[in-house]
């Protein structure tokens, strides 16, 4: 599948006990007659991927429908409209939707002459997904944990994300088997965004991320309170179809920052289902700064630990 590159020192062993191929077990051609330390081999290959990229950063909930992809999709937008270099690591094995919303449905990925899978770019944006793997985007994953793994090893170590400044990884739904083994194979996680609604039971979930992310020890960016009220396009007034400031106000309880509110805007639903991101297509309108100014918060937040690589050219000017 790809060519044989120098044998890894200090991954695995050393010795003869290296593995010389550069690229994750799910789709090496050696994998069957391998005996190498293959669980040493991922978590080395991830490793090397995870130090060319300055910060990682999670997008979760504990709840699905609250619009995390969306969230994630838009912020990466948010970065990359700024200047910085971005990827999208689209982990939500049973509902990959990133795609989707970048316009790349139904695109597959390549393998590179290295042997690592290559991948899509769009919007000034690297992406990988579950979607570019599968024959048939309708089909369901039914796969035990085991498959899971090789599955998160092949999105982190796999993928030749290169030089990157931030990697949004957009999490499945709760706090199970998927998020644990990602936050584990990183092992530096940059920071977490946690999505919810304003009702109230998306925000007993958001209680319980957070508390996740404590136990984790992953830093806690802050909360975002998404679909925070609608403007009526025919009267212009204000309704709070889930409430309004129930995320705030969860943020306040747990202890940890509060981001900003997004609006329930019916222009974010139909870019995104045309596959164009909201925040670089309509970048001045309210809902769009509205992202804009969670990017900024995220990015404020990463600096905190270091100045960032400089990956091409840097901004010259900020939002």
């Amino acid at each position: 599948m790809g060519r044989e590159l120098n044998v890894i020192s200090g991954g695995n062993g050393g010795g003869s006990d290296a593995c010389t191929y550069m690229w994750a077990c799910a789709i090496c051609d050696e994998n069957e007659r391998c005996q190498k330390d293959k669980e040493g081999h991922s978590r080395w290959l991830v490793a090397k991927r995870m130090e060319r990229i300055e910060y990682k950063v999670l997008v979760m909930s504990n709840k699905g429908g609250v619009g995390k992809s969306t969230m994630t999709t838009n912020l990466a937008v948010s970065l990359a409209l700024k200047g910085w270099h971005v990827g999208i690591c689209d982990m939500d094995i049973h509902g990959p939707n990133i795609p989707k919303m970048v316009g790349a449905e139904g695109q597959k990925l390549k393998i590179s002459t290295s042997g690592g899978i290559i991948p899509f770019q769009a919007y000034n944006l690297k992406i990988a997904s579950m979607s570019f793997l599968l024959q048939n985007p309708d089909d369901p994953i039914i796969w035990r944990d085991a498959y899971k793994y090789e599955f998160i090893n092949q999105l982190l170590g796999g993928v030749e994300w290169q030089d990157l400044n931030f990697l949004l990884i957009d999490l499945p739904p709760g706090t199970g088997n998927e998020s644990v083994t990602t936050i584990d194979l990183l092992g530096n996680v940059s920071g977490a965004v946690i999505v919810t609604t304003p009702q109230e039971v998306a925000l007993l979930d958001s209680r319980k991320s957070v508390t996740f992310c404590k136990d984790s020890e992953v830093p806690i960016i802050g909360i975002v309170e998404n679909m925070s009220g609608l403007e009526c396009p025919h009267c212009h007034q204000h309704i709070e179809v889930f409430r309004k400031g129930g995320g705030e106000a969860s943020a306040h309880d747990m202890g940890v920052p509060f981001l900003g509110r997004i609006p329930l805007d019916p222009d974010v639903v139909t870019q995104s289902d045309a596959g164009e991101p909201f925040a670089m297509f309509y970048s001045d309108t309210p809902t769009a700064e509205a992202y804009h100014q969670i990017a900024n918060q995220v990015e404020a937040f990463c600096k905190k630990s270091g100045s960032l690589l400089k990956v091409g050219p840097r901004p010259q000017h900020q939002h």
